[in-house]
């Protein structure tokens, strides 16, 4: 099973979404709404703690009139994204526990209903289905299925191993109150004030001039603050370089810019790992205890 919303739009269409699933004009959007009045990435599908949530992204929400910043999604609730924009939560579903993958070098992390492992060093996730996958897995609703390339599918279930490659990824079971996208926080160091300013970012430390950040990599970090946790790159480069549609070119781009931003980091000695990728195609800000957002984009 996975934590997953069945909304409704105004066409009567239904969608499920899962934790961090993206609502917005974004043609990677998990929901792409064709309205201007709907931002690029407007919100967010989350798990927090037990609870599922819709969080505002760029744009606003709205409950019974009342405008809020995030909600907690139940049946028969209605969402107004924009005036005369509502979804209507159908279903929520909330198992005890979730299915996740994990290995030496990939974080752990829950599964989407639909993956894909590419084998690379380490191995990659996509959230979606990819021919050139070395194993893809899904969900069926009422378990979970596994095909490595060439085989046939297979019943897959916690304590799996998969071997990609050179590497064995482990199936777990992860409890629902232990999968939400909490900021991930770690062991105490010395702690940040990042102020984002959209075109500029200012990383403060204690008893130290700040570290000054402009250009493209300023705008990364501030769509990460932005967006307030884990994105997939797809949509983080689609808010960065909205014009261009090249998929191959801009990843290379954005793995070009955070290479640059962390030797910047390393440089002031700044933790590098600051923006870090979770090796699943997310891009994240990884938060110690003590630091602090600062928002002004």
């Amino acid at each position: 099973m996975h934590a997953s919303v069945l909304l409704e739009t105004h066409d009567g269409r239904s969608h499920e979404l899962v934790h961090g699933d993206v609502i917005g004009r974004l043609w990677s959007a998990a929901l792409q709404l064709d309205d201007a009045r709907i931002s690029e990435a407007h919100a967010l599908v989350s798990l927090r703690g037990s609870d599922l949530r819709l969080l505002a992204l760029r744009g606003g929400l709205a409950v019974d009139n009342k405008p809020c910043r995030e909600v907690a999604l139940q049946p028969d609730l209605e969402v107004a994204l924009a005036p005369g924009v509502v979804l209507r939560v159908i279903d929520v579903r909330l198992p005890s526990a979730v299915l996740g993958i994990e290995g030496d070098r990939l974080p752990r992390r829950t599964l989407p209903p639909v993956c894909s492992i590419l084998e690379d060093d380490p191995p990659r996730i996509r959230s979606r289905w990819d021919d050139s996958a070395a194993v893809h897995v899904w969900s069926t609703g009422a378990g979970w299925r596994v095909r490595r390339a060439g085989g046939e599918p297979q019943p897959l279930e916690a304590g799996a191993v998969l071997n990609v490659g050179a590497h064995a990824l482990r199936i777990v079971s992860i409890p629902l109150a232990s999968a939400g996208a909490e900021p991930t926080r770690v062991a105490a160091t010395r702690s940040l004030r990042v102020v984002a300013n959209f075109d500029t970012v200012h990383v403060h430390r204690a008893q130290a001039e700040p570290l000054v950040v402009g250009g493209v990599q300023a705008r990364i970090v501030s769509e990460l603050v932005a967006l307030d946790g884990p994105v997939a790159w797809t949509v983080l480069v689609d808010l960065v370089w909205p014009r261009e549609t090249e998929r191959a070119l801009l990843r290379t781009r954005l793995d070009v810019h955070l290479s640059r931003l962390r030797r910047k980091l390393r440089a002031a000695d700044i933790r590098p790992d600051l923006v870090r990728s979770d090796g699943a195609g997310n891009i994240e800000l990884l938060l110690y205890p003590g630091d602090e957002i600062v928002d002004r984009t």
